[in-house]
């Protein structure tokens, strides 16, 4: 086979481009980028080669490439491959969501101040990227206490009478409803947008002026709003502000590596202020040099369509990537890396290691966080595996489970019943194998019925996967919410659909429903297990089966408000979204058309007499089966 892949490497173009290694079963294995294919393939099968690159070589049984017409191009599109393929023996950016920003749309007459991710299509001002949805918040209640800018929704703006619960404390000025002018709205904005660009120190000394000019005057009212708008100001900045002699647009991009885990923690400075930071653990690290970890990273992290600025927006409006990128490490491919960099920039991009000064500060102060980031994950990570190994002896099982499912169900008086799979590893918890299960058979009695209808779709899934490319890994424990009843439910499934090497628990709330008296019911014992209260064991169990509970609730919830604004209308043939609106805007209720009879109905535009009949046909059903239900 690798006399196969040395023939095709050979024949590959010289060109620049990217190319895939691809197993046996068509998966790709690895995914690489080129300025030459036909040198850099060729280098794989001359002379020794690292063991991570050996493995990769074995599994490998076919090469696939794509010619590109520029360096940059290539770059790009390998980042795009390994997000899309997941390669095992490339280094993944485990998480690839877009940045949150703040926007500030300016298209309004009263421009609404709000959270937003994603392409930045619209017009406007972005401000950011902050690491994450928390830091966005949190940045937007301290700036309401000063610059009090609505963050109502333009709907709510537009058909709002009287003011909200925003205006009463204080938090916004009600514009709304007229409460103030559109030029005192707008100076406010202005400030707003100074402030967030970084020109707030001559605001502070501004609003001193002001509070101690208002105090002068015997307005003590107004000196004590200005007293605590310069609290709030002064608060804001101790949180943000650098000690820069320029306000400038940079990142710090560090990578750390220690027993054999990877982290890489960006610290995001803009106008000088510091907005956050954000840390990963790329996955298939292990065996990856600290400058190859962060390379790949780097690649991957600016290639995210999600956090370009979009062709014909304006230029300056987000940042990304900035000016400057403060890396810790000497990259090899660094002048590629900065010419990808400009190109998504639109402008240039340095890559810098600096070696004294303001900015080594800020690199030194990113390794200590990456440090401390790092050190945490090693002893959570340390901590879970004993855990998980004492797991294991209380299941009396012969090795340490590396997958757990769990399970729950949630509903309401019967309704919406809702199901959940949660999965967890040594890693922690893997929420993109998180699964719902929607339960639609009414003949489904109760929850001990409805576990075993959501593990046999499961168990039934898990044994279509076999042989099927991509195959799913098996669990080695199950967890159930659920006491003795739930667990036979579940047994009968697993017997019948003959599935054998899967450890299944349930676990049961004490007495009085008291956590920490948890009992756990296992096959084959008549007596629970009870562990201790301060068992880690316990402890363990719980976490997993309280995110199967808070999984199950959320997607009942979502089920049951969608029910809810569903209308009666909803159910007759014929009447479709705009017909219900025209109804429900001339009779104003559902009720009211109850009452009404064929030629009511049809002043309505687009109701015909024989919709009109079926209208009311149907409300009179509905009435006699309440009706049948009530008397019964």
């Amino acid at each position: 086979m690798e006399e196969t892949l040395r023939k095709i490497a050979h024949e590959l173009p010289d060109g620049p481009g990217v190319y895939r290694f691809l197993d046996l079963e068509g998966r790709v294995v690895y995914v690489g980028k080129a300025k030459s294919l036909k040198k850099r393939t060729s280098s794989y099968f001359s002379g020794s080669q690292a063991p991570r690159t050996l493995a990769m070589l074995r599994q490998a049984v076919s090469l696939e490439f794509t010619l590109t017409e520029t360096e940059n191009e290539a770059l790009i599109l390998e980042a795009n491959l390994i997000k899309q393929f997941k390669p095992p023996y490339n280094v993944l950016l485990k998480d690839d969501k877009s940045h949150p920003y703040l926007y500030l749309n300016l298209s309004h007459p009263f421009p609404r101040l709000s959270l937003y991710r994603g392409l930045r299509r619209q017009d406007g001002r972005y401000f950011g990227p902050y690491p994450s949805v928390h830091a966005v918040r949190d940045t937007l209640k301290w700036l309401q206490k000063v610059f009090p800018v609505r963050q109502c929704s333009d709907g709510q703006f537009s058909n709002r009478h009287r003011p909200c619960l925003q205006y009463q404390i204080k938090r916004c000025t009600a514009p709304c409803c007229g409460r103030e002018a559109g030029e005192v709205y707008a100076a406010r904005v202005k400030e707003l947008v100074g402030f967030l660009e970084g020109r707030d120190k001559g605001m502070e000394r501004e609003t001193k002026k002001a509070m101690w000019e208002a105090a002068e005057a015997l307005d003590f009212e107004e000196a004590a709003r200005l007293r605590d708008r310069l609290h709030c100001l002064i608060q804001i900045q101790d949180k943000r502000r650098l000690n820069l002699s320029q306000e400038v647009d940079l990142d710090v991009a560090v990578v750390l590596k220690q027993d054999g885990m990877a982290v890489a923690l960006f610290l995001f400075v803009r106008h000088g202020l510091l907005l956050g930071s954000r840390s990963f653990f790329p996955e298939n690290a292990e065996e990856a040099g600290v400058e190859e970890v962060m390379e790949s990273f780097l690649a991957q992290f600016y290639a995210n369509p999600a956090n370009r600025l979009e062709q014909g927006s304006a230029r300056g409006q987000g940042t990304w990537p900035p000016p400057e990128v403060i890396v810790n490490v000497d990259l090899a491919d660094d002048a590629w890396l900065r010419s990808v960099l400009s190109r998504l920039r639109g402008s240039g991009v340095r890559l810098l290691r600096p070696q004294r000064g303001e900015k080594r500060t800020l690199l030194e102060m990113a390794e200590k966080n990456a440090l401390e980031v790092l050190l945490r994950r090693l002893g959570s990570h340390k901590a879970q595996g004993r855990d998980l190994l004492q797991l294991a002896q209380v299941l009396e099982m012969e090795q340490m489970p590396e997958l757990i499912e769990a399970y729950d169900i949630s509903h309401f008086q019967d309704s919406e019943p809702s199901g959940s799979q949660v999965v967890f590893t040594q890693e922690g918890f893997r929420k993109e194998a998180y699964r719902r299960y929607a339960i639609r058979d009414e003949g489904l009695a109760d929850d001990t019925a409805r576990m075993a209808e959501v593990l046999r779709r499961r168990l039934l899934a898990l044994k279509e996967s076999q042989g099927a490319e991509g195959v799913e890994p098996w669990p080695d424990v199950i967890l159930l919410d659920g006491g003795v009843g739930q667990l036979q439910a579940v047994l009968e499934v697993a017997d019948e659909l003959q599935t054998d090497g899967i450890v299944f628990c349930a676990i049961a709330k004490g007495p009085q429903r008291n956590a920490g008296r948890e009992r756990l019911f296992l096959p084959g014992r008549e007596e629970a297990i009870v562990l201790p209260h301060h068992s880690p064991v316990l402890h363990l169990l719980q976490r997993i089966r309280d995110e199967a509970h808070r999984f199950a609730i959320g997607f009942h919830r979502v089920r049951r408000k969608k029910r809810q604004r569903q209308s009666l209308l909803d159910e007759i043939p014929g009447i479709g979204a705009k017909k219900k609106r025209d109804l429900l805007r001339q009779f104003g209720s559902v009720a009211a058309i109850r009452g009404a009879d064929p030629e009511s109905l049809m002043s309505v535009p687009g109701i015909s007499q024989e919709l009109a009949c079926r209208i009311v046909q149907h409300l009179k059903e509905l009435d006699c089966r309440e009706d049948g239900l009530e008397s019964s």
